[in-house]
Formats: C-alpha cells, structure tokens, sequence
C-alpha cells in the first residue's frame, strides 16, 4: 500500500468528500483536496500547478480552494483563488491553518482537513452565497498524485 493509499481510510476519505459537499450547499464556492507522496520542492509552488491543472481557476468567481497534502514531506497549503482572495481577511487562511495543523500533529489527518474544510466553507458562504443558478464546477472528490 502506498503512502497515499495509507494517509486516509476509506471511511474518512468519504467523511472529507461528505464535508465538502455539505460546505458547498451554501456557496457558489468550489474546494478540492489533493494529496500526493511529495511536492517536490516549494509546496506553494506545487500547489498553485495542481490548481492550475485540476482547472481551478476556471470557476466562474474565482472562488476556488484547494486544500494541498504533500504526506512525505509532512507539509500543506491552502490556496485560495483571487476572488475569494480578495475578500477574506488577510490572515483568513493562516487561522485556518492553524487550526489543521493542531489536528495534525496529532495524527488526525481526517478531523483537520475536515475542520479546514467547513472553515473554508463558511467564509466562502459569506461572500459567495449559494444562488439557484449555481452549478458544482469540481468534482467533490479527493484528487491524488
């Protein structure tokens, strides 16, 4: 079994599928979790390409998140898209760090993406409320790499 096939059962990875779906009922917004082994170098850097090839900056708002895991080299980014950028507090995204790693470090995996999640979630409902016209432009599903 691989790294990433270990980092979460398939019981949580459906419990994180579940909580993103849940936070995106209210929003317009979009988030997507990705884990791979190693980002390799920079994991901003390596971030910002699976955001640019899961096409996350094609939303329609550009209200995009994603929540990325680099599970060898034991470190995470949240990367917002420049609409949501826009209008969260500058420190928006360090809190919700804050409170992920605490999980973490704890070796619960599941409960800090998960609590990342609904944070992004409501901020994303605050400025981007759910409309009848809404479409879910992503796939709710954990990417892998």
């Amino acid at each position: 079994m691989s790294k990433i096939e270990a980092f979460l059962s398939a019981g949580e990875e459906r419990d994180i599928v579940e909580a993103i779906r849940l936070a995106e009922l209210n929003t317009s917004g979009e988030i997507k979790v990705h884990i791979e082994k190693t980002s390799n170098g920079d994991a901003t850097n390596r971030a910002l390409e699976v955001f640019h090839t899961l096409k996350m900056d094609n939303t329609k708002l550009q209200n995009a998140v994603l929540i990325y895991v680099a599970i060898e080299d034991k470190n995470f980014v949240i990367y917002g898209d420049t609409g949501i950028n826009k209008v969260v507090p500058n420190n928006f995204w360090d809190s919700t760090k804050d409170i992920m790693q605490s999980h973490f470090k704890s070796g619960n995996f599941k409960q800090g993406l998960v609590e990342g999640i609904q944070k992004s979630g409501k901020q994303l409902k605050t400025y981007f409320p759910y409309s009848n016209l809404d479409t879910n432009e992503l796939s709710n599903d954990i990417s892998k790499g």
